[in-house]
């Protein structure tokens, strides 16, 4: 059973949709680099990286204003962690721009497959330690929705 997110029903365990986020997000990069591989990879390369882009662009731009504001508020101690967290995120924003200029250019496969790795290698350190740092904070969290603090709703 899936925490509600209901607009105007209380918002619980905000950390565990946090994880739930990334898991969706982690699956949506690894069938971004699989799909590399098929046979369309090429032709369907630019559809699924702006797809995948905007989702992890709106789940930082939203915690960066969302979740981290609330959490510098409620838990002052975190400040520099949200801090290193939102470097990341600018990190991240930097890569997503020329994975989607690489995937403009058909011959840009190549590039875009050494970027993705290089995402998903970033995205996995800064998850982890998210979670790590983050959870239990967010748990305590009681108002706004899902999309509100963390940028995209709680995948299906």
């Amino acid at each position: 059973m899936h925490p509600s997110t209901e607009p105007g029903d209380r918002l619980t365990a905000l950390g565990n949709q946090l994880i739930e986020i990334h898991l969706w997000l982690r699956e949506e990069l690894a069938a971004l680099r699989a799909g590399l591989d098929s046979p369309t990879g090429p032709r369907d390369l630019r559809a699924h990286c702006l797809t995948f882009c905007s989702a992890l662009t709106r789940h930082h731009t939203g915690e960066d204003g969302g979740a981290f504001r609330v959490l510098a508020e409620q838990a002052p101690q975190l400040r520099p962690v949200l801090d290193e967290l939102a470097a990341d995120h600018e990190v991240v924003a930097a890569v997503l721009r020329r994975v989607e200029e690489l995937a403009a250019d058909p011959a840009g496969v190549g590039g875009v497959r050494a970027e993705l790795d290089g995402l998903s290698a970033l995205l996995e350190s800064h998850f982890v330690y998210e979670e790590k740092k983050l959870v239990a904070a967010l748990n305590a969290v009681r108002d706004g929705t899902t999309e509100e603090l963390l940028g995209v709703p709680l995948p299906e």
